[in-house]
């Protein structure tokens, strides 16, 4: 496992040849270790572990429709009753974070209109509240726990 602004969790792993596979509960088989695959375990495991998320309620790697292109985004969290809550692009540690990072989770989001849109490479995390009535966007100093979304 890298460093990364994350905390580091027990993993399943299997090795096929020279490729080094990762269990993903979330999808419920093994998928290849890539630095973006390691960022999106372990940052869907600290949204259940550290932030109180209910692992039933996260998706990885969830596909969605886009200008009639299939996409798939990389953890959307739901609320209770199904409704998407919160959308989180990840990227390898070393891709920055840029502009087109956040554009790409917002195109995501045209088909989920979540409130809550975050950005990570597993160094650092950037999260947004979105406004819908007011159209504004607010950074957040930190990821809100998953009580936090039900509340809005």
């Amino acid at each position: 496992m890298r460093k990364l602004n994350l905390p580091a969790y027990d993993f399943r792993h299997r090795t096929e040849g020279e490729m080094t596979l990762v269990l993903d509960v979330y999808r419920k088989r093994f998928v290849k270790l890539t630095p973006e695959e390691e960022v999106r375990q372990r940052f869907a495991r600290y949204l259940v572990e550290e932030k109180g998320f209910p692992a039933s309620l996260i998706m990885t790697e969830y596909s969605l429709k886009l200008n009639k292109l299939t996409r798939r985004c990389d953890i959307l969290v739901h609320k209770p009753a199904g409704h998407p809550a919160l959308l989180v692009e990840c990227k390898a540690p070393e891709v920055s974070i840029s502009q087109a990072s956040f554009d790409q989770v917002a195109r995501y989001n045209l088909a989920f209109r979540v409130r809550y849109l975050i950005v990570t490479n597993g160094l650092k995390h950037y999260c947004c509240q979105l406004d819908f009535e007011t159209e504004k966007i607010s950074f957040l100093s930190e990821i809100p726990a998953y009580a936090d979304l039900l509340t809005i």
